[in-house]
């Protein structure tokens, strides 16, 4: 008997779909630990300094180096990281169909090295001259088409090589069927025709479906409304990286004798993110796990956090707003540039730093949780690429603002909101228009949230009596039982 215990326990540990390297289930007592732990936090945490490195000085190094102005500086970096989504989504399909997460990993940080060398070169060799320029006083030169596109090229390789991404396990519980859409349910309901064709030997999937793929396809037509109201926050969370900088740039970013580089403001939102974690998982859920509802529902769940996401947010883009108001109010307004031209220290931006720290951990948080939550077994790798889609969108979304509203505002000559002299624009109206547009936003998400179903599984008991019956049986492998054809 204890022998069969132990081989039970063996069993029970690699039931997760837990592999190793060589595709062979791995048993938790002798795999892993905290050796192999340690070597990827260590790895995941250098390849993920490197990358915020480049990010948050990219915005700078377009408008110094490569003379850009602020308005294009902005939406280049906008589209730069709404392509490392995008690469996130390719990397998470050939991890799953194709390489496995060992070896898509591996393939795409040796990209990510490349472009980080790559980079390194290009900005010492061709782009940084003469040399110490775009320091704020001595200007760099004009630049040659191959250097640019050697730039580029590098960046890019980069958001390349940041694309690798695991892929999820599959449990494969089937879904319980629902009554919303009904008109899909004609999928699945099977007709005398069918039967002929069963008995024939095979049935034809294009005429008849598994409930549960008809499920599948209901549960993401229920998320979709939730995923488009999720794209505006990372139109707000992108302008960390971009117009934030900008804007320290602008303020006083000396403290006596030392300098404080605008894109080291970011670290406040870093700060921001350990707080709010410690807060809520040790502080707020705690608190509201003692108010939990009659049916056992948790006390404030994935759509509540994304909520609470969104009002940070808003008060995020406020308090960006008036710290702009008030580095206009201090800025010297005959300077041929505005780095460093208002007396507004640049700690003022801390706030706004610290807000959308705290909104991240309530909204992508929330998010990658609730979509790896309510997404079929059998699609946990799309419940976590729509949350990069989210990402991506977003700072696309973002691009396509900045250039509507320079659009609009520049007309008659105008200097605009965001001209490259920040101290004749109103980047302070772009920030209360983000707040406005997540206002509404937050108005529309609420309303979905409300109308949303969350998916319902079959209990894991179930579905291993399930695999039992299919091993006798199957033809069960393919259908469950299909509806009866109520059509006329």
């Amino acid at each position: 008997m204890q022998m069969k215990k132990k081989e039970g326990e063996v069993e029970e540990e690699t039931r997760d779909g837990t592999v190793d390297y060589y595709g062979r289930p791995s048993i938790r007592s002798n795999s892993g630990r905290w050796v192999a732990g340690i070597i990827i936090l260590v790895n995941q945490g250098l390849a993920t300094l490197a990358f915020f490195g480049v990010g948050v000085n990219l915005v700078l190094f377009l408008t110094r180096v490569l003379q850009q102005n602020n308005a294009d500086a902005a939406n280049n970096v906008s589209k730069w990281t709404g392509t490392v989504y995008i690469f996130s989504l390719v990397g998470a399909f050939l991890s799953d169909s194709y390489w496995g997460r060992y070896k898509t990993c591996a393939i795409f940080q040796v990209i990510f090295v490349i472009g980080l060398s790559s980079l390194s070169l290009s900005s010492y060799m061709f782009l940084i001259r003469p040399r110490g320029c775009g320091d704020e006083v001595t200007p760099c030169g004009t630049h040659s088409t191959m250097e640019i596109t050697l730039f580029y090229l590098s960046i890019y390789l980069i958001a390349l090589g940041n694309g690798g991404k695991n892929a999820s396990g599959d449990t494969g519980r089937r879904i319980v069927h629902t009554d919303e859409f009904k008109f899909l349910d004609r999928a699945a309901y099977i007709t005398a025709r069918d039967l002929d064709d069963k008995k024939q030997g095979g049935v034809n999937p294009w005429r008849l479906c598994p409930v549960t793929q008809v499920e599948e396809v209901k549960c993401i037509l229920r998320l979709m409304p939730i995923w488009l109201c999720t794209i505006i926050y990372s139109v707000v969370f992108t302008q960390m990286a971009s117009l934030f900088v900008e804007q320290g740039a602008a303020m006083k970013t000396t403290v006596s004798d030392f300098k404080i580089p605008p894109a080291s403001m970011s670290s406040f939102d870093i700060l921001s993110v350990a707080l709010f974690i410690f807060i809520y998982r040790r502080v707020l859920e705690p608190l509201a796990n003692r108010f939990k509802k009659k049916d056992g529902t948790k006390g404030i769940t994935e759509l509540h956090r994304m909520g609470i996401g969104l009002v940070i947010a808003i008060l995020a883009m406020v308090a960006a707003g008036v710290v702009e108001c008030f580095r206009l109010k201090y800025a010297d307004k005959s300077c041929t540039h505005c780095d460093g031209s208002s007396s507004l220290s640049i700690f003022w931006q801390v706030p706004q730093y610290s807000l959308i720290g705290a909104s991240e951990v309530f909204m992508y948080v929330g998010q990658l949780e609730f979509f790896n939550a309510q997404t079929p077994d059998g699609l946990k790798s799309f419940g976590s690429a729509l949350c990069m889609m989210s990402m991506s969108m977003g700072n696309f979304v973002s691009s396509l603002l900045v250039t509507m509203v320079v659009k609009i505002s520049t007309e008659d000559h105008m200097p605009g909101w965001i001209p490259r002299n920040l101290n004749k624009g109103h980047l302070d109206r772009f920030y209360f228009l983000l707040a406005a547009l997540t206002s509404i936003d937050l108005v529309v998400y609420i309303a979905c949230a409300r109308w949303y179903k969350c998916i319902k599984l079959e209990a894991k008991d179930e579905m291993q009596d399930m695999m039992s019956d299919d091993e006798n049986d199957t033809d069960s492998d393919d259908y469950e039982e299909p509806m009866k054809d109520t059509r006329v």
